[in-house]
């Protein structure tokens, strides 16, 4: 009987192998020979080193992946490292965590949030669950929410009128692409989270678009993008948002930019001041 991670590993390898052309491999072609969309499954198995049934039952989801095969068909179907890493994991091969996503911020994390004092920071747990703004990130975006809905990225950009605007709809949709593959990860990193379980859940069944894009399973992750938000004291400001992983535990950090010597910069230089050196967590 199939599992669940089996049941979405079929549809992935066969998504892998249709978009890969046999050109790309080095397959020369009959003139005139018919052809299904990508590599047929004979050609990955002779260069994934297994059977063409073997791939035909991974496809299907009546077999499971040895850790070599993983590495071997990774290679073959010319994955980047995020979709190579989707595919362990749905191999079973990105062990899952025991208990709740990691929500403590350690000591190395908390001295940089008081020390980074002319940047706007946020720290958010590996399901995009803010955890803390230092002063500056709370001055632009404002005090962090208490209900955990309101305070994760997902919630508040699928749910909720998001006070940070993208230029143009690719690098929106590119972005949240990137947030629905992360919090997919954590989501199978943390089975026994129960938050975020619930959180998942109801994004799927509440908004169309989420869950389009949760079982559309693309691999992607959140580094970085850029966008416009609004105060009221300044007026807009254009911030480059950065996500750097912490030091310290299985968090994120994400640093929010102005382009130097601009209009920007300086407004978000006018948020700042002794205030912006106290971090600022929900109550």
């Amino acid at each position: 009987m199939a599992t669940d991670n089996s049941r979405h590993l079929g549809p992935l390898l066969r998504k892998y192998r249709d978009r890969l052309a046999p050109a790309e491999v080095g397959l020369v072609l009959p003139r005139g020979a018919r052809r299904t969309p990508g590599l047929r499954r004979e050609e990955l198995a002779e260069m994934a080193g297994v059977s063409e049934d073997y791939i035909k039952r991974l496809e299907q989801g009546r077999s499971h992946p040895s850790a070599s095969v993983v590495n071997a068909l990774s290679r073959a179907l010319r994955l980047s490292r995020a979709e190579y890493e989707q595919l362990s994991a749905l191999s079973g091969y990105a062990p899952a965590v025991p208990g709740d996503v990691d929500r403590t911020i350690g000591a190395t994390t908390q001295l940089l949030l008081e020390r980074l004092d002319e940047v706007a920071v946020g720290v958010y747990d590996t399901g995009w669950t803010l955890l803390a703004y230092n002063g500056l990130g709370t001055r632009v975006f404002g005090e962090p929410a208490e209900d955990f809905r309101q305070r994760n990225m997902a919630w508040r950009f699928f749910m909720e009128p998001a006070n940070f605007t993208w230029k143009s709809d690719a690098q929106e949709k590119s972005f949240k692409t990137a947030l629905v593959a992360d919090l997919r990860d954590a989501a199978n990193r943390y089975p026994h989270d129960e938050n975020l379980a619930k959180l998942v859940a109801e994004l799927r069944a509440t908004h169309g678009g989420f869950d389009d894009l949760w079982r559309e399973g693309a691999a992607a992750k959140f580094v970085g993008t850029t966008g416009v938000t609004h105060h009221p004291a300044v007026g807009t400001i254009t911030l480059d948002a950065n996500a750097l992983a912490v030091p310290d535990g299985d968090l994120k950090m994400v640093v929010f930019t102005a382009q130097p010597k601009t209009r920007d910069a300086h407004r978000l230089s006018a948020l700042g001041g002794e205030s912006s050196r106290t971090p600022h967590y929900p109550q």
